[in-house]
């Protein structure tokens, strides 16, 4: 193994070990290029997640989990705004997983 050739004695195993794991979290993976749902965030968010209005947040750049969990909470109802309630109804939890990624991938402004 090459990498047993450049580390010390049992430390290429471990490193490919942590490799494998770190390839297979879903947690870590690299966002989708083209989430469900993405063109009807782009109008208002834009592909760069930069708002196209003061009144419009920046998503680029935000946390994931802050992201997922707002986009949860305008499709239950607890937050309240009336396009957003609209564009979260048929959003599945992985629709909205993938662009919380996909966003929260992007670099901010």
């Amino acid at each position: 193994m090459i990498l047993n050739s450049i580390l010390p004695s049992g430390a290429g195993v471990a490193a490919f070990a942590l490799l494998a794991v770190l390839a297979a979290a879903p947690g870590w993976a690299a966002p989708s290029a083209n989430p469900v749902g993405l063109p009807d965030c782009t109008p208002c968010h834009g592909m760069d997640g930069i708002g196209r209005d003061a009144e419009i947040p920046n998503l680029a750049g935000q946390n994931e989990a802050y992201l997922l969990n707002q986009l949860r909470a305008f499709r239950q109802g607890r937050r309240s705004h009336r396009e957003m309630l609209y564009m979260s109804r048929t959003l599945s939890d992985d629709d909205m997983k993938a662009l919380a990624a996909y966003f929260a991938a992007l670099p901010p402004r």
